[in-house]
């Protein structure tokens, strides 16, 4: 998965020049990002982004308990070492067929820790290692990011540290934001001079997650308190949840390698869309031997819709959800290509997944799927994997499932985020993909363990069916945050779509989206989602059969990603390359526009057939208007497209 083009270190010792008070300073391969440290009574840093300062200096640091000795760590620099790396990387899957890992890094060795940063052309991290005998507590981590300005912010924002389903709140400036505000990572900030600057982490493993609480200069990292007593709660008594917590964050063996924490930077919004320094940070790949049985796909589903099948020959309904039902969906999947059926609750009992509901014939039904080359997802809850991952992930994998949708984690502490490890390697022993549901944000572990095919940690679908949240202005703020961190489960596909003026939630029974429902297509081209869901009815499909000539042919992992025009809560237009195809994707907040698509990525020499679904005449008003048309294209064309509001666009462009 990396390859190596050339790596060569230059070593720098304090004897052959360097001196205490002295600034240590690191640049980006193109010499955009420029980092500074000191280290005098403590560390800190500041960044440098075409020369603009973005982050005053800033106090970083570890403040460990060991025996009776508390303290933040500090000594002498014993040996400051400078490495410049170029290579590559092939992910299993994703967006990309190939990525660049180009960085520059500086590790600064002290008498019981070091501390190392890096610099790519994305943006500039850092983490800490200690390198001392025995366990020590981690009682706090300093990570302080100081703002030279007063830039407006878009805040992921909660006040507890259980749930990443969260609206992002627009504040017109860091000032306006009441001080001790607590908001999960990652967090972009847009300078006044137009450049955006998002704060995150990569490679959190038995370690919690990183907050942020807004102080006066800045902010600075939170981070949960180690669980002290745990017992069952919160939904349906089914949740471990956090009863009282000790004094400190983590317990960690004295030689230990921390998270990375990372500032990114640019001037153009588009580069938010594929910025995938986090993936470039986490650990790579822990599975041995074969991992051909990872396979991102997609998945008919029957929860968002409340298994109601209107006109289906067969009782539906949550009520009716019972072996034949299945089947039906089963062979919607298999009629159209998709490669999953995803089995949500209520298959078994919530707390012994081997109690199965008599009505539904759990190893038939995956036979079944098998002879329709359609593989079965089955949901559960974390807790009911706890004590028992390895008798019921061998009872799942044994039936022939392909995969779990584990849900309600709610919680990133280090246990927790050390339970996410565990599960996804013992998964992966028994060859089971894995749906995080109800879980925090990623931080790189899809690439440890990539059987975890997507995280949610994303404010979906669902949401349509309760409030006003799941909006078009939401659908382009996200992805330029949200999916810095890695693939999501927003569950898109509604084909009942509605203006703003007409939209209103249904909780019990078949939900409405927001926006067009070319806008819902155009989800499936510019989220990243390797386990993407087709949230409605087989029924509802069944009676547009242009439209699902697209989501039976869209695929979810591509070679290349192209970000053609995009601005935060504004719009996204992205074209994806898989193979000879490309996908395009288009998408509008509530204020309607024209798009300009220019098709020169294309093969000069080629002639190509773009069959494309666009937003009907009224769809301003009656949002499920569109119309589907195949034209010649070749790269020297142009095209412009209206958006409704709350609109969008799909394009399929496949060689003559």
């Amino acid at each position: 998965m990396r390859s190596i083009i050339f790596c060569f270190t230059f070593l720098f010792f304090i004897c052959a020049g360097y001196a205490k008070g002295d600034p240590i300073t690191l640049h980006s391969p193109d010499s955009v990002f420029r980092i500074r440290i000191n280290c005098d009574d403590s560390i800190y840093y500041n960044l440098f982004y075409r020369d603009k300062e973005i982050i005053k200096p800033s106090h970083i640091g570890l403040e460990i308990q060991k025996g009776e000795m508390r303290k933040e760590l500090f000594s002498d620099i014993e040996k400051v070492s400078y490495d410049h790396y170029r290579g590559k990387i092939h992910p299993l899957y994703g967006k990309f067929k190939e990525l660049d890992d180009s960085y520059n890094e500086v590790t600064i060795d002290f008498d019981l820790f070091s501390v190392i940063f890096r610099a790519y052309n994305e943006g500039v991290a850092y983490r800490f290692i200690t390198k001392m005998d025995g366990e020590i507590m981690v009682v706090n981590e300093i990570a302080n990011f100081n703002l030279p300005d007063n830039p407006s912010v878009i805040l992921p924002e909660t006040e507890n540290y259980t749930s990443w389903e969260l609206m992002y709140v627009d504040y017109a400036s860091h000032t306006s934001i009441h001080d001790n505000k607590r908001s999960i990572t990652p967090v972009l900030l847009n300078r006044k001079a137009g450049v955006k600057v998002v704060i995150n982490e990569s490679d959190v493993r038995n370690y919690p997650g990183m907050y942020l609480v807004k102080n006066r200069q800045g902010f600075t990292g939170d981070f949960a308190l180690y669980p002290d007593s745990v017992s069952l709660g919160s939904w349906g008594n089914f949740v471990s949840v956090v009863r009282s917590r000790k004094d400190y964050i983590a317990e960690v063996d004295g030689c230990n390698t921390f998270p990375w924490r990372i500032v990114s930077a640019t001037d153009d919004d588009r580069q938010l869309l594929t910025n995938e320094l986090v993936y470039k940070l986490a650990t790579p790949l822990q599975i041995e031997g074969d991992v051909s049985w990872i396979k991102p796909g997609k998945a008919a589903w029957e929860w968002w819709h409340d298994a109601m099948l209107p006109d289906a020959p067969i009782p539906s309904g949550m009520e009716n959800r019972n072996t034949a039902l299945y089947k039906y969906y089963i062979d919607f999947a298999a009629e159209y290509g998709l490669e999953y059926l995803l089995i949500d609750a209520g298959w078994s009992n919530i707390f012994e997944l081997s109690r199965t509901n008599k009505n539904i014939d759990i190893p038939g039904l995956i036979e079944y799927g098998k002879s329709k080359n359609v593989g079965i997802f089955l949901w559960c809850t974390s807790t009911s994997l706890k004590n028992n991952a390895d008798t019921y992930l061998k009872m799942i994998s044994n039936w022939g499932a392909v995969g779990i949708k584990v849900d309600f984690f709610d919680r990133d502490d280090q246990l927790e985020m050390e339970w996410y490890e565990t599960l996804a390697a013992k998964a992966a022993t028994y060859k089971l993909m894995v749906n995080y549901h109800g879980c925090s944000k990623p931080t790189g572990l899809q690439r440890t363990y990539p059987n975890i095919i997507t995280f949610e940690a994303v404010r979906g679908a669902e949401c349509a069916k309760w409030d006003l949240t799941a909006s078009p202005k939401h659908h382009v703020t996200f992805p330029f945050i949200r999916m810095l961190n890695g693939s999501l489960d927003y569950t898109p596909g509604s084909m009942r779509n509605a203006s703003p003026q007409l939209f209103k939630p249904i909780a019990e029974g078949m939900p409405y989206s927001q926006g067009t429902r070319c806008h819902q297509l155009a989800m499936y081209v510019v989220y990243d989602q390797y386990l993407a869901m087709l949230c409605d009815a087989p029924t509802e499909y069944r009676k547009f059969p242009d439209i699902m000539e697209f989501l039976a042919t869209v695929p979810v992992t591509f070679d290349h990603t192209r970000v053609l025009d995009a601005e935060i809560g504004e719009y996204i237009v992205t074209a994806k390359q898989n193979g000879n195809n490309w996908f395009i994707g288009g998408m509008t907040n509530w204020k309607a526009r024209d798009a300009v698509i220019d098709f020169s990525f294309l093969s000069e020499n080629g002639s190509y057939i773009a069959t494309i679904y666009r937003d009907g005449k009224n769809a301003n008003l009656y949002a499920e208007q569109y119309t589907c048309e195949k034209i010649e294209v070749n790269s020297t064309d142009k095209m412009s497209i209206r958006m409704a509001q709350g609109g969008g666009f799909a394009i399929m462009v496949t060689p003559l």
